[in-house]
């Protein structure tokens, strides 16, 4: 790459909540620049490809996973960002429920790991990935972009386990449920779940087919 060459990258801040944490999937780099750390994963957009198409290839390929929530987050444009030249990288966060990974050509492992604390990341991963959590949690409040990371069927008590999980919080459960049932936001699938000693819980699905914005505050 010439010194004069300007490139275009996505990055992505991929989400999942696992073992009641919310967690981002990390690659370890298996080439330079930065071999053997860990990175948000990504690459350069193709020649004819759109912003979006380029994210959502390097999400199939780090996932095996298409029909998720993908957002355009910021872009990040510090000359001295990538020590290969000038490489201005558009970010995207997407959601997805947990799914198993595959590492991609170029990366030695992929790996999911704690979104509030993750180990030392290469380039300026640390500052995209930081921006991811701040748009996540600052839309978990007014839009139903959180339930994206469940399963079509889920408990109340599942609910608000990822709204605390996100948010790093506890949240009162009377007030919650009473919140989030005034919303008009789920459906009673008719059916329960057992949930171990503790007598059967109510299954909900999302009662709208994509994200929507509030005109009040869920949390």
């Amino acid at each position: 790459m010439k010194p004069s060459d300007v490139r275009v990258a996505v990055d992505l801040v991929i989400f999942t909540v696992r073992d009641g944490a919310l967690q981002v999937l990390l690659i370890e780099r298996g080439i330079a620049p930065f071999k053997g750390q860990w990175a948000l994963p990504g690459g350069f957009v193709l020649e004819r490809e759109t912003l979006e198409e380029a994210a959502r290839r390097e999400l199939e390929e780090e996932t095996g996973l298409r029909e998720v929530y993908l957002e355009q987050l910021f872009t990040f444009g510090d000359p001295e960002r990538d020590p290969r030249g000038r490489i201005i990288s558009v970010a995207y966060y997407a959601l997805t429920p947990p799914a198993p990974l595959r590492a991609s050509t170029d990366a030695a492992n992929a790996a999911w790991h704690p979104a509030a604390r993750p180990p030392k990341l290469a380039f300026d991963h640390a500052k995209i990935l930081r921006s991811g959590l701040e748009r996540l949690r600052a839309k978990l409040g007014y839009s139903t972009v959180g339930f994206e990371l469940l399963p079509r069927q889920f408990t109340l008590t599942e609910l608000q386990t990822l709204y605390e999980a996100i948010l790093e919080r506890p949240l009162d459960k009377r007030n919650f449920r009473k919140k989030i049932l005034s919303l008009g936001l789920l459906k009673s699938e008719g059916r329960t779940r057992a949930a171990g000693a503790h007598r059967p819980a109510r299954l909900y699905a999302f009662a709208l087919g994509k994200v929507k914005i509030l005109d009040g505050q869920i949390v």
